[in-house]
């Protein structure tokens, strides 16, 4: 496996971010990260990376969309804990809730066939917030061609909800937003690269307090865990029943698992990237392990490795812009999968930092 990193949070012009429109403020880059990867019709690549900005100087406000364009929100410091560089705390009794120091929007950089140049920045294309559900921004998105259109899921954030959205396009380039898909936590919602009978099916990961407790005996650990949903439309989801992806308590990261890449389906089945997290400081370390499901079933798991990780963060790769790191744990943060020939181009996050891309032989999953 070859890795590389090719897009950092100074190659962001931020005199060019959507921003700027209504916001006169000083901001920086707090990191350029998980991006959405697909191939465009050129055959270049797409980054679709998200960029969270934050004010250049750290305290107890937060930027927030509102019809009348971006604002900076202040809150009374005596009410605050600064206890995460993501986010602080504010007590709103009967609350203690968090509040971003960052708002995350959307920028399309498009790259080479090999993802080793960017040939391009699309400023003008940026995905920025736009309604009340965005109001703290629009997340790691996950993008998905079927036939000759391109789908591309996001995490939106406000104070009214943390959702999921959708966007569609005809290019891979310019997007149409389509409202909300899943209106509760979930934050790794990802559509399969294909159609399964005349359904569109996806990975799913719902969020919550609450997690009960597997028997002793059991293989599984409790948490968030995978899930499948189904649809006519793309735009109304079912629930299967059956359960899909848990952690295992034998695993090396069954802290918490999610969807990592959308499932492309290879002469073996159905591939996909996932994530596993295992305690460690605030934030914990992030792997990525994978799977591989069944063509025609792809609720029955033919093979998954989670325990020896595909990818882990790399270090050395962000040592260049160390001075920029705001997480102290190793974080790899799996988004996006095209076909390379004899390899697969996977797209990452590095640290909540940056955009990593790795050469991974197909090979690896014979």
């Amino acid at each position: 496996m070859i890795d590389w990193l090719i897009f950092r949070p100074d190659d962001v012009d931020l005199s060019r971010s959507p921003l700027r429109a209504t916001l006169d403020v000083p901001t920086r880059v707090l990191g350029a990260f998980n991006p959405g990867l697909t191939r465009l019709p050129n055959g270049n690549l797409l980054l679709m990376v998200r960029v969270a900005e934050t004010l250049a100087a750290a305290d107890s406000r937060s930027i927030s969309w509102t019809p009348n364009g971006f604002v900076v929100l202040s809150f009374p410091p005596d009410d605050v804990e600064h206890d995460d560089p993501r986010f602080f705390h504010v007590h709103q009794p009967p609350h203690r809730l968090p509040a971003l120091t960052s708002l995350s929007w959307l920028l399309p950089v498009e790259l080479d066939p090999e993802g080793r140049r960017v040939v391009e920045i699309h400023y003008e294309h940026a995905i920025a917030p736009a309604a009340s559900y965005e109001a703290y921004g629009v997340e790691d998105p996950r993008i998905s061609r079927i036939g000759d259109r391109w789908y591309m899921t996001t995490c939106s954030v406000s104070p009214e909800r943390l959702c999921t959205t959708l966007h569609i396009s005809d290019d891979g380039l310019r997007w149409l937003p389509m409202g909300l898909l899943l209106d509760h936590q979930n934050k790794d919602m990802l559509i399969f690269e294909g159609k399964v009978g005349d359904f569109f099916l996806a990975l799913t990961r719902p969020l919550g307090d609450v997690y009960f407790t597997y028997p002793e005996d059991s293989p599984w650990a409790g948490g968030p865990s995978i899930n499948l949903a189904r649809s006519p439309d793309a735009l109304h989801w079912k629930p299967l029943d059956k359960p899909f992806i848990r952690a295992r308590k034998d695993s090396t990261s069954a802290a918490k698992v999610g969807g990592g890449t959308p499932p492309i389906l290879t002469d073996a089945g159905w591939l996909i990237l996932y994530h596993g997290v295992e305690p460690a400081l605030r934030v914990g370390a992030y792997r990525t392990f994978w799977a591989l499901l069944d063509r025609a079933d792809p609720s029955r798991i033919l093979q998954l490795e989670d325990v020896v990780s595909l990818l882990e963060s790399r270090p050395d790769l962000t040592a260049s812009i160390a001075h920029q790191h705001y997480i102290s744990c190793p974080v790899v943060f799996t988004t996006g999968i095209v076909d390379g020939g004899d390899n697969y181009l996977v797209a990452s996050g590095e640290a909540d930092l940056a955009c990593r891309m790795t050469l991974i032989p197909k090979t690896r999953f014979a």
